[in-house]
C-alpha cells in the first residue's frame, strides 16, 4: 500500500511524468510512483490525471523563467500577471485532485486551502 493518499499520489505522479517529459532526469522517481499507482483504478480518472497533467505542464512553463533565475528579465506586471494565473490554476489543480479521490473513494483525504492564496 502507498504512503501517500490517492489525491497526493496522482498529484505527485503527474508532476514526475512532466518532468521527466521536459527534462528526463528522474526515471527512479517516475518509475516508483508509477509502481504506487499499479495500486488504483487508473482507468477510473484517466482523462482527469491527463488533465492534471497538463495543469502541472501549465505552471511550469507559466513558471520556468521565475525559477531558473532569469526574473530580472520580465517586467513586474508580468511577474504580477503570472503569479495570478499561476493561483488559479492551482485552484483547477486542487478541485480536479478532490475529484480523483471522490471517483476512486477509496480514502477520505481532501485538500482544502484556508487563508491561502490559491483559495
Amino acid at each position: 500500500m502507498s504512503v501517500f493518499p490517492n489525491i497526493e499520489l496522482f498529484d505527485r505522479l503527474a508532476i514526475a511524468e512532466v518532468k521527466w517529459a521536459r527534462t528526463k532526469s528522474n526515471q527512479e522517481e517516475l518509475d516508483w510512483y508509477r509502481q504506487q499507482i499499479t495500486e488504483r483504478d487508473m482507468n477510473a480518472v484517466w482523462s482527469d490525471f491527463q488533465e492534471l497533467k497538463k495543469i502541472h505542464d501549465t505552471i511550469w512553463g507559466l513558471e520556468g523563467q521565475l525559477k531558473t533565475g532569469r526574473e530580472a528579465d520580465l517586467p513586474l506586471e508580468e511577474i504580477g500577471r503570472r503569479a495570478i494565473t499561476i493561483r488559479d490554476w492551482n485552484n483547477k489543480r486542487v478541485a480536479l485532485k478532490n475529484h480523483i479521490a471522490e471517483q476512486l473513494k477509496t480514502d477520505q483525504v481532501r485538500e482544502t486551502k484556508t487563508d491561502h492564496l490559491s483559495e
